[in-house]
């Protein structure tokens, strides 16, 4: 069966639920500040995320399969989001992260530069990025590496990083 562009660019990304590797989580961990609140809104318990950010700091997760929807739901109380959310509808997951006028560090594709998008999004906001040597290679739900992904990700940070753009090698 042969996919129409239409439907490939306009699909509902059933790839959306893809994990974060722990070497991808290794390099923020040097820029969150102690005694801070971190919410992962798009995480659960085994989350990397959760793991690692919790060892030094008290870790606010969520997730839309916990009726936690990122676009309802926030916690009482947190400073910073820290996490990797879907990169389809990615300006929506922007928009509402800026919303907060808070701290931020969020996974998104490289490729998301040549969009107007954040161009648009973060016109009056300082963008701040942590880029890598490498791609990362995103684990999904069923453990597996997803070796397919053929692009490189950075973390798209606000009000979060000591300068714009930071360089890391990521450690595979």
């Amino acid at each position: 069966m042969k996919l129409a562009s239409k439907e490939l660019l306009y699909s509902k990304g059933n790839n959306d639920e893809c994990y974060t590797p722990i070497y991808g989580v290794a390099p923020i961990l040097e820029f969150i500040p102690k005694g801070k609140i971190i919410w992962c809104p798009f995480d659960k318990e085994e989350s990397e995320f959760v793991k690692q950010i919790s060892k030094i700091n008290e870790v606010i997760f969520s997730h839309i399969d916990d009726g936690k929807d990122f676009f309802e739901y926030e916690p009482k109380k947190w400073d910073i989001i820290i996490s990797n959310p879907p990169f389809t509808n990615k300006r929506k997951y922007f928009e509402r992260a800026l919303s907060f006028d808070k701290p931020f560090a969020l996974v998104m594709a490289n490729t998301w530069l040549n969009d107007s998008a954040p161009k648009q999004l973060f016109k009056d906001k300082d963008l701040q990025l942590l880029m890598f040597d490498k791609r990362m290679k995103f684990i999904s739900p069923d453990g597996r590496d997803n070796s397919k992904i053929t692009f490189s990700s950075s973390y798209y940070c606000y009000n979060f990083l000591p300068k714009q753009i930071i360089m890391r090698e990521l450690n595979i």
